[in-house]
């Protein structure tokens, strides 16, 4: 059984062009697609957040902010809160951190990524998607290292490259996909 067939759950990690990339994703998904979905996109600790209502708009599945100790179910897209770290943990709850910031990112995607690493192991799927610094990188390989399935942006089509390429420099073997090839690859082989 390889790691795609066993996923339990789908970690994504964004910033710069976030939105963009998330709205060719998210919202191609089915309504009754099988795993939860727990995303950080990188947003200023003073905005609002605007993320879960944006994409509840938009999308079939179920989307909302995540919340600290909740369960992450099936079928529902996770966004972590502005201004805290986002975990999940081994039981597959969520749970909020006021930690300080990793890379000057709260809510930072190496911190999601690799607390996710170690509660999922193999049944995981990690994405990095576009944005302007190295955020998620180090967290990609906690993924990799722990047999999990590993995906980039293709960094050739990303808003900002940054992000995929310093990914792709600590994880040359991840798959490199556009944001239509992921958005397919999570139906065929995760989907419902």
């Amino acid at each position: 059984m390889n790691a795609v067939s066993k996923a339990k759950m789908v970690v994504i990690g964004a910033s710069a062009g976030a939105i963009q990339a998330l709205s060719e994703i998210l919202p191609v998904l089915p309504a009754d697609f099988s795993l939860p979905i727990v995303i950080v996109v990188h947003v200023p600790a003073d905005r609002q957040d605007i993320l879960a209502p944006l994409f509840e708009k938009k999308c079939r599945m179920a989307v909302r902010e995540a919340e600290d100790k909740e369960p992450a179910l099936s079928g529902t897209i996770y966004f972590a809160p502005s201004d805290y770290h986002l975990l999940l943990e081994n039981d597959g709850t969520l749970s909020l951190s006021a930690d300080p910031p990793v890379m000057h990112s709260r809510p930072s995607i190496d911190v999601m990524f690799e607390s996710a690493a170690d509660a999922f192991g193999a049944s995981l799927i990690g994405i990095v998607l576009t944005g302007a610094n190295a955020d998620g990188a180090a967290g990609l390989r906690a993924i990799a290292e722990a047999n999990g399935m590993v995906i980039v942006e293709d960094p050739a089509y990303a808003y900002a490259d940054a992000m995929p390429r310093a990914a792709l420099k600590l994880c040359p073997d991840a798959r490199v996909m556009t944001r239509g090839a992921i958005a397919e690859f999570l139906i065929g082989k995760a989907g419902s």
